[in-house]
């Protein structure tokens, strides 16, 4: 394996499209009816939606590689959950995916850090996560990070309704 990880490009649009859609369908993707699935991803992930995330300059996101064909991806921008504590200036780890063939080598925490690094850039600031109520691993890995529950919100995909938890880590 040959990995590196690497801050996407508006060119990047249509891979950033298709993996996202992957790794969620990989990940989520039996939860769901096929109809609801097919309509959260054609909205969700549309190579137009990407390409304008990765020209706008409040967003970021990096793509993890396999000798060029990409594997993972981490998306942070400002914070868009639905929190009364939400501030201005707040960050947030919108999207952290790594296909299952390349986790458990540490590059979901390599993700996680670059988007974290260029969260805090300008300083400390509050960083928030939304993530599956069910999603277990994924809430240990975030709290040993410093973030705890803060509260949950419904996260539609077709005509169901997931339980997210919204998590959060003051600034420091």
């Amino acid at each position: 394996m040959s990995l590196r990880i690497r801050r996407a490009v508006p060119a990047d649009a249509a891979t950033l499209s298709s993996l996202a859609a992957r790794t969620f369908t990989e990940t989520f993707g039996h939860l769901y009816p096929a109809q609801d699935l097919d309509f959260f991803l054609g909205d969700a992930y549309a190579v137009e939606k990407q390409a304008v995330i990765l020209a706008h300059p409040d967003y970021a996101v990096w793509l993890l590689e396999d000798g060029g064909t990409a594997v993972g991806h981490a998306a942070a921008g400002p914070c868009g959950l639905p929190h009364p504590d939400v501030a201005r200036g707040d960050g947030e780890l919108k999207r952290l995916y790594v296909l299952a063939s390349h986790q458990n080598g540490g590059w979901g925490g390599k993700l996680f850090d670059e988007a974290q690094r260029w969260l805090l850039r300008d300083g400390p600031r509050t960083l928030w996560i939304g993530v599956w109520s069910q999603n277990l691993g994924a809430q240990r890995f975030y709290a040993r990070h410093g973030f705890t529950q803060v509260g949950t919100y419904e996260f539609p995909v077709g005509r169901v309704r997931d339980l997210e938890f919204i998590l959060r880590r003051p600034a420091a």
